[in-house]
């Protein structure tokens, strides 16, 4: 029985693998295609969502959408107050994030520290992926635009928490609300939800006006 048991968790691990690299694939070529990334550049990307997204219990099509919108794919993209990188990590407002980050615009560093965020407005928000998102941007306009946009990657990005509804939608989470995973990092800095935050995101096309992040 021991044996079977093996087997199984084996086969299933396998499966997982297989997925994540299917999904990482699909990731990759749809950001070279869309985004005229080159595929090297596609794939470190999708990889750094792909890990963001499973420590952080968050869907990589809302991580995608919101690097599209901050940056469209641009890694030394730089914006208001010193906004750097993919997602737009304003470090004067995250110092507790970035006490050992020697490069902001490295896309895995980058991506953790943006996703780490996130997901602490959506802690502080008791799982209201709405209300982190409106934390995050700055406004409710900037949670629609998101929101919107995530449709555009569900079918690229692994579906991990992303429901869809019955008028064949896709939901960011399940009722917009993500479950806490249980390896959040402790010695992270959450920067509260109803803080002052910091105005001011990137000044580049299709980035969000106001960001807190």
């Amino acid at each position: 029985m021991s044996r079977l048991l093996c087997l199984i968790v084996l086969s299933l691990g396998l499966m997982q693998a297989a997925s994540a690299e299917e999904n990482n694939d699909r990731m990759t070529a749809y950001l070279t295609q869309k985004f005229g990334l080159a595929k090297e550049k596609a794939q470190k990307i999708s990889d750094a969502v792909q890990s963001a997204a499973s420590k952080y219990s968050l869907p990589p099509a809302l991580l995608l959408a919101i690097i599209s919108i901050e940056s469209r794919f641009k890694e030394k993209a730089k914006g208001a107050n010193g906004a750097t990188g993919l997602m737009q990590v304003v470090p004067g407002a995250h110092r507790g994030l970035l006490r050992n980050v020697k490069d902001l615009t490295e896309p895995n560093t980058n991506i953790e520290v943006g996703s780490a965020i996130l997901y602490g407005y959506m802690r502080s928000a008791n799982g209201d992926m709405n209300a982190a998102l409106k934390s995050y941007g700055g406004s409710q306009a900037y949670a629609q635009k998101v929101s919107l946009r995530v449709e555009d990657f569900a079918g690229v990005a692994a579906p991990q928490n992303v429901a869809a509804r019955p008028d064949g939608q896709v939901s960011m989470c399940e009722a917009d609300r993500c479950a806490a995973p249980d390896n959040w990092a402790d010695a992270f800095t959450i920067p509260a939800a109803n803080g002052p935050g910091v105005k001011g995101g990137a000044v580049l096309p299709n980035a969000s006006p106001a960001t807190q992040h």
